[in-house]
């Protein structure tokens, strides 16, 4: 992929999905590490350098992409990648080359995506006149 196309479909993907960068990261190590199931230990271990992220916010970040289909829990809680649908595969290898090619703008637009879906939130509650 030349440039990462950061399409309508992907940024709802984004929205709906990737909740912050740390949820991006445990998502694109679970996919180069598809091939086994990893414990949350193993997952906080395996992430990057730099990255600080307890094993607790790991848990709760694979049980977001497996409520999301992107990952399967084993009895054990063990994740492996394992999208439910080729279009949450496709989104997933898009994601994989945002993150290598533009990881500024993949950060930026999962920050801004956030922070509009908060602001949306917030406005439901604002008292028109």
């Amino acid at each position: 992929m030349e440039d990462v196309n950061f399409s309508d479909d992907f940024c709802g993907f984004l929205q709906t999905s990737i909740a912050a960068v740390e949820v991006a990261e445990i998502l694109l190590y679970l996919r180069r590490n598809a091939a086994a199931s990893h414990t949350a230990r193993e997952v906080a271990a395996g992430l990057k350098p730099g990255t600080a992220i307890s094993e607790v916010d790991v848990e709760k970040h694979i049980e977001m992409l497996r409520a999301r289909d992107l990952v399967v829990l084993d009895a054990e809680k063990r994740a492996r990648f394992q999208p439910a649908t080729e279009a949450l595969r496709a989104h997933a290898d898009t994601l994989a080359a945002a993150y290598s090619e533009r990881p500024v703008t993949l950060i930026r637009v999962i920050y801004a995506l956030r922070d509009a879906k908060i602001k949306t939130f917030a406005d439901a509650f604002r008292i028109k006149r």
